[in-house]
């Protein structure tokens, strides 16, 4: 009856909510025009020129034109909540607080809004919780029946009422069916679980329970009727029987009305649980994913995903988009402080009480203790967790929990355990994954979780026979080596680092062997030209070769960069090509040392190699001075010797040097001989 509908007019529905930190949003896919699309157009929005709203004090030849002044406004539609876990409220807490950040008119749902499929006990409590998560909302919100919210489950014995949660639902969501209008628009609600007339089953599954009542068809004749001079109607719906199968071919003479209507612009429907865009006779038809349901998330970018749909309405055009939750971030949130301070959390680097031993059959039973210091000035929740690709470890605990206080420090205590075995291609040395969130009072930030490869002492282990051929690492332009900081324990002071370098092509940035950031030192070719860097006080020293002397590719070359307290010196294939006075204190961090690139702050390698690299060696003092010196092509270790890398052989991942495995193969490095 018109009466009911008159009365739903007046009903208010629901406000606002809370939220934890939403998962990561993925990429969003590259999409070109879609022809099938009843509301894409190749015109712009109307645009124009008016003096009268446009004020400046400077000449130009350029009219900028103004966005045309019309009514338009835009709501939110969420997918379903239910089928997954009871954390998946969580989620729906999360797309809440985010849904305020945008301001739309109005929120609407698509069904299944709690577990349900119970008795009236717990449905009542499931009814509270989803509830009190909608209540953050500062729109007011619109909910749909769906399966979840109206199937009435209970023990054997225990008799099934014949409208099952249908009056629960009336009683604290709403009616089962309403419309109503905001500005352009009218909004329509449907019910897709009336039960089959014949024999009173509910069963989304069955064709024959697919229909819509008389009752429920009378009336959206009716309202179709009052919505006539509407610009926009759009209809929401649970199933989205418009697709066929098992929801038989009932939609029809849905679908026929709204046709005839003419003004009917889009369908929501849910319970599918993934996006489906399915255009018909001029009206855009859209399934949508979930919003804490059950989600799989098996292809994220084509719909698999939680989410909530933003629809703008204007004169003439309806725009839509798909935001993942976490998409939405509050940039109030983000003070001077937080900006300053949480990147320095992608810094820190945890203190390991010594190298992990191993004997000389290949086992390990050690403890380490790991040390984590909080450089900022508020809490910090941290996450330790040891993991390894080779499953002949095992680690006691596994992980460790914890909150660091602002600026304070934390200890955890780990049992490695390695059977005994030989150290082969198979072989991983356990790595140190650190989660760290950092803490507002109103928010925490999750900071990306960095792998550090624990150091190991291999000193016990035989050495690895001397090939009889030369051999090289092989990088392939990702390729690269990396050693720990605490492998490279150099001094303040005089020092040299060293390389022989094969080069297909030059970077335009081009690492060579690095561990600066802001810090430290670093060999670079960009685009062929030698610069060694140090950084000093605060600044980096350079000595750069002439510009036009360049490395050739192809070909074998020495480079060399040294410190020898006064200044900063480049040797190519040992002639000097570059000096630069230069005094001072070398600036420290704990970044790994990277053979063939670069680092950055986080400790990933940048600017590698596509080329070949030998002889490394990291030395105290300046082994050369004055115009040249003949570089020789083998190196011998010495007490200067902090790092030599020889590239003769290999313990699994792990490149072997003199006393030591020097550095870990990373991203398909490889040896090879010559």
């Amino acid at each position: 009856m018109y009466v009911s509908l008159s009365l739903l007019l007046g009903a208010t529905l629901c406000p606002p909510a809370l939220a934890p930190a939403a998962p990561s949003p993925p990429r969003a896919p590259a999409r070109g025009p879609c022809h099938d699309d009843p509301q894409a157009s190749s015109h712009e929005r109307p645009r124009q020129i008016d003096a009268g709203r446009f004020i400046t004090s400077r000449r130009s030849a350029v009219d900028l034109p103004l966005p045309e002044e019309t009514d338009s406004f835009f709501f939110v539609v969420y997918g379903d909540r239910t089928g997954g876990p009871d954390e998946g409220v969580e989620i729906l807490r999360a797309a809440v607080d985010e849904t305020n950040l945008l301001g739309p008119d109005l929120v609407m749902t698509v069904g299944d809004l709690i577990q349900g499929y119970n008795t009236a006990e717990p449905w009542m409590t499931q009814m509270r919780e989803f509830r009190d998560a909608m209540s953050g909302l500062r729109a007011p919100w619109f909910p749909v029946a769906g399966n979840h919210d109206i199937y009435f489950r209970a023990p054997a014995g225990v008799a099934r009422p014949a409208e099952e949660h249908e009056g629960r639902y009336e009683m604290h969501f709403g009616p089962l069916w309403y419309a109503f209008k905001h500005k352009s628009a009218w909004f329509i609600v449907l019910y897709t679980d009336e039960a089959n007339p014949e024999t009173g089953e509910r069963n989304f599954n069955k064709a024959e329970c697919q229909t819509m009542s008389p009752e429920q068809l009378a009336w959206l004749d009716e309202t179709l009727e009052v919505t006539a001079e509407a610009e926009h109607v759009f209809v929401f719906c649970h199933h989205p029987r418009w697709i066929g199968g098992k929801y038989g071919d009932d939609w029809d003479k849905v679908h026929r009305r709204l046709v005839a209507a003419g003004n009917v612009k889009g369908v929501f429907g849910g319970h599918i649980h993934k996006m489906r865009y399915d255009p018909r006779d001029g009206i855009e038809y859209f399934a949508l994913a979930t919003v804490g349901g059950h989600q799989g998330g098996s292809v994220p970018e084509a719909g698999y995903l939680h989410c909530y749909d933003l629809v703008t309405v204007r004169p003439g055009r309806i725009e839509r988009a798909t935001l993942p939750v976490g998409a939405a971030m509050d940039p109030r949130e983000i003070t001077g402080k937080v900006s300053a301070e949480a990147p320095r959390l992608t810094r820190v680097v945890p203190r390991v009480s010594g190298p992990v031993f191993i004997r000389p059959d290949g086992s390990v039973s050690t403890e380490v203790e790991v040390t984590l210091q909080n450089p900022v000035t508020r809490p910090v929740e941290m996450e330790l967790r040891l993991t390894s690709g080779d499953p002949r470890w095992r680690f006691t605990p596994d992980h460790a929990h914890g909150r660091l206080t602002p600026r304070g420090t934390r200890t955890v205590k780990f049992r490695l355990e390695h059977t005994p075995g030989a150290i082969d291609a198979a072989f991983q040395a356990p790595s140190l994954a650190v989660g760290l969130d950092y803490l507002t009072d109103t928010a925490r930030f999750a900071i990306p979780v960095r792998e550090h490869p624990l150091p190991l002492d291999v000193s016990s282990l035989p050495p690895v026979p001397r090939p009889s051929k030369e051999s090289f690492l092989q990088l392939s332009g990702r390729a690269h080596a990396e050693v720990s900081a605490a492998a490279v324990p150099l001094p303040n002071g005089p020092f040299t680092v060293e390389a022989w370098v094969r080069a297909r092509a030059f970077a335009a940035r081009q690492g060579l062997v690095c561990r600066t950031e802001s810090s430290e030192y670093g060999l670079f070719a960009n685009g062929g030209r030698l610069s060694f860097s140090v950084h000093l006080d605060g600044a980096y020293a350079k000595a750069e070769a002439p510009e036009q002397t360049l490395m050739t590719p192809e070909a074998w070359h020495h480079v060399a960069g040294v410190f020898d307290g006064e200044e900063v010196r480049a040797y190519l294939d040992g002639i000097l090509v570059g000096r630069v006075p230069a005094k001072g204190s070398r600036t420290a961090n704990q970044l790994p040392f990277i053979v063939g690139g670069d680092v950055l702050g986080d400790g990933a390698a940048t600017s590698t190699l596509n080329g070949d690299i030998d002889e490394v060696r990291l030395s105290r003092g300046a082994r050369y001075s004055g115009d040249g010196f003949k570089p020789l092509r083998r190196h011998v270790p010495d007490e200067q010797t902090v790092l030599y890398l020889p590239m003769d052989g290999a313990l699994g991942p792990y490149l072997r040097g003199p006393r030591s495995a020097g550095a870990t193969m990373k991203a398909g490095a490889r040896l090879i001989q010559d």
